[in-house]
């Protein structure tokens, strides 16, 4: 008779060892995974639960009938989306923003996180905190119209400022010129969120081991020095991470600062892929075609993170999975 396997003990045992460590664990945190039980529902509800409406890009959806009796009619969609004209322009007007709103953000971000570190009068550095971090909660809406005001050739503060000085001899339109359109809204994403973003940073600054400033000191470091040699490379694994995680909102480009400041004017540089899906959606009624933009949107986003983070494995930098 043939002899019966059976596994080691000692394989037995660590498997129960196991799910005893996977069951304690789980017990002890019993609360923590309660609180996150309505985040999760919100999740599927709100973020997940509408995705059963990208079943429209494969169809030439009408309203009459509805998403189930809508003719079906394949990758039509997406064929007449790649074969648009408008498409590349679109798509070009979002990724250069969005890249210079993530290059600007990120490296902004940084620089003044590690200047922020550097000042030792309490009230100073709080104060310009407090106003760094007061354009985040304000409505895009607000920060649209500040900047319209500013940038007015009538009484705009920048044209007179330049008149003033004698740069100029009439005041520039701004907002007339498609040229400036991408440099204004990346001026504009940068005063908003600028201050929110180093919030991160300086926390990570914060939990800085003292000792290697004390050592700096000791080899006559100044402050730019242990800024380069010491607060830099200490920062640097989260903002890898945090980069990654932008890239993944890269595809997106933005909404309402374009869609507020941008103008039938400037509109070749303003228009982006969500106001591109927008405009077909609301004035041309082709709902189908606007969800096959939003489609292709999140499946380049997935990409680019997946890639991301491939790439900082293999580089061995930090990364998210």
């Amino acid at each position: 008779m043939g002899k019966i396997m059976t596994k080691p003990q000692s394989t037995v045992r660590a498997n129960q060892g196991h799910r005893r460590s996977l069951g304690r664990t789980l017990y002890l945190q019993r609360y923590l995974l309660i609180m996150t039980v309505p985040f999760i529902i919100w999740a599927l509800i709100f973020a997940y639960g509408p995705l059963w409406g990208w079943i429209m890009a494969f169809q030439k959806y009408k309203l009459g009938l509805g998403v189930w009796h809508s003719p079906f009619v394949g990758l039509d969609n997406f064929k007449q989306l790649f074969q648009d004209k408008d498409f590349y322009y679109v798509l070009r007007n979002t990724m250069v923003m969005a890249i210079m709103n993530l290059l600007t953000g990120f490296v902004g971000a940084i620089v003044l996180a590690l200047l922020l570190n550097e000042v030792r009068v309490t009230a100073f550095k709080r104060t310009i905190q407090t106003i760094t971090y007061i354009p985040h909660f304000v409505s895009w809406v607000v920060i649209a119209n500040i900047m319209l005001t500013f940038l007015s050739p009538d009484s705009g503060m920048v044209n007179m400022f330049l008149m003033k000085l004698g740069l100029i001899d009439s005041p520039i339109y701004f907002m007339a010129n498609e040229g400036m359109f991408w440099y204004i809204q990346t001026a504009a994403n940068l005063w908003k969120e600028l201050g929110w973003s180093t919030i991160i940073y300086l926390a990570v600054l914060a939990s800085l081991n003292p000792e290697h400033y004390e050592a700096a000191d000791v080899d006559g470091a100044t402050r730019f020095q242990k800024m380069r040699y010491v607060s830099l490379p200490g920062i640097m694994p989260t903002a890898f991470l945090l980069l990654i995680i932008s890239l993944g909102w890269t595809i997106q480009g933005g909404f309402e600062a374009q869609y507020l400041l941008g103008n039938p004017v400037v509109i070749g540089r303003s228009e982006v892929l969500d106001l591109y899906a927008l405009r077909y959606s609301t004035e041309i009624g082709d709902f189908s075609y606007g969800v096959a933009i939003s489609m292709f949107k999140s499946v380049v986003a997935i990409i680019l993170v997946v890639s991301v983070n491939f790439l900082a494995g293999k580089a061995e930098g930090s990364r998210l999975f």
